[in-house]
């Protein structure tokens, strides 16, 4: 099947294109799917390696959202079990729950000083779950800014200088809001009503969702070998792409970076087996304080495996560059970056029939529910 048989292209085989690709089927729609690795699923990729334990091949991913409608669609072509994330972080030397909470201050405060920092908290932030951690370094109460000031110095500015590779400073806020303070004992990375994973695997899900008779998927093809942009018009091989085009990648990519490179961020998996029960006692561990790597995810956790030994990846961040055959993961948010990205948008709107989405085309850090929202609304837009 050909791509002239086709009513829509759409590049990219991970959540966001898959649903795409499978709400356009719906309607009535043959649509061509390429993408350039040789398996669908995109960064949610996951398989059993030699010792029998299934992992996520570009991190870990479970889902979680507050949106039945959400939930319901996801449940359509598979199913989910229940699973509630647990995070920590090994700071001087110390496993601590993340979002940190009142356990971590009972590790690294005497117990009168733990005891007066919770109830002034409490009391500062009163009827508050969390609070960022740039409110807390804001705060109006010394006592409360200095316990700020020590996750700052020993946790964020590390772990963010790591993960993005520029200071602090320049990163968007947005970034530091991601990880809140808890103002409780209570463990959990995340508070949605629906927290999962699935009861086989994320390929099987993938399988699913892609099996119609109208979606043609396509592996190994890279896309930017075959599409272009030339005076406001998308091209195909040279020639008029008369078709609906979705395009998941990085859109300054598309366009030649024309105007200038967009900032992404990559990663590199040092893989590990060892024959012990247990390596860190949460699934996903941060260790600012190391001197390359970022984290450390122990897969037979996530979902709990009944396994032999266990197979963990140690996760150190490094600048995407196009062509050396490494994967952006992350766009690098900073006011240059986004306003650059913004140009980038602008020029994709001049181009009637292409249709840029996703993390690495919008540019921006979406979790896994908030990407399949946003590709149900752009599937709506797309004209066939």
């Amino acid at each position: 099947m050909g791509l002239f048989d086709m009513d829509a292209l759409v590049v990219g085989a991970g959540l966001t294109g898959g649903v795409i690709a499978r709400e356009l089927a719906e309607q009535g729609c043959k649509v061509l799917v390429w993408d350039r690795r040789e398996h669908i699923g995109g960064n949610m990729y996951d398989y059993v390696d030699e010792h029998g334990i299934l992992v996520h091949k570009y991190g870990p991913h479970t889902f979680h959202t507050k949106e039945r409608a959400l939930y319901e669609y996801v449940c359509r072509f598979g199913e989910w079990q229940d699973y509630k994330l647990t995070c920590g972080a090994m700071i001087k030397g110390e496993f601590t729950p993340t979002p940190f909470n009142f356990h971590t201050i009972d590790t690294f405060y005497e117990e009168n000083e733990a005891t007066a920092l919770k109830a002034e908290l409490k009391d500062y932030f009163s009827g508050r779950e969390f609070a960022t951690v740039l409110e807390v370094l804001n705060a109006g109460n010394e006592r409360i800014r200095k316990y700020g000031e020590f996750l700052f110095a020993h946790d964020y500015s590390l772990y963010t200088a790591k993960q993005w590779g520029i200071a602090p400073g320049k990163v968007d806020p947005s970034i530091l809001k991601r990880v809140p303070l808890r103002f409780s004992y209570k463990e959990g990375y995340f508070d949605n009503e629906y927290q999962m994973m699935p009861r086989n695997t994320y390929v099987e899900w993938f399988k699913n969702l892609l099996d119609h008779s109208d979606i043609h998927v396509e592996l190994g093809v890279e896309a930017l070998e075959h599409l272009s942009v030339s005076e406001e018009k998308l091209l195909m091989d040279g020639a008029a792409c008369k078709i609906p085009v979705v395009y998941t990648g990085a859109l300054d990519e598309l366009f030649g970076q024309s105007e200038g490179s967009l900032p992404y961020r990559s990663l590199r998996f040092e893989w590990c087996h060892e024959d012990i029960e247990s390596k860190q006692p949460y699934p996903v561990t941060a260790y600012p304080e190391a001197e390359a790597y970022t984290r450390i995810t122990e897969y037979k956790k996530m979902p709990v495996q009944n396994v032999t030994g266990t197979t963990y990846v140690v996760e150190y961040p490094l600048m995407y560059k196009p062509g050396a055959g490494i994967e952006p993961y992350y766009p690098v948010l900073t006011a240059e970056s986004q306003r650059k990205a913004a140009i980038y948008k602008s020029m994709s709107e001049k181009i009637s029939n292409l249709y840029p989405c996703g993390r690495l085309a919008d540019f921006k850090y979406y979790n896994m529910d908030q990407a399949l929202a946003r590709a149900l609304v752009v599937a709506r837009e797309v004209i066939v």
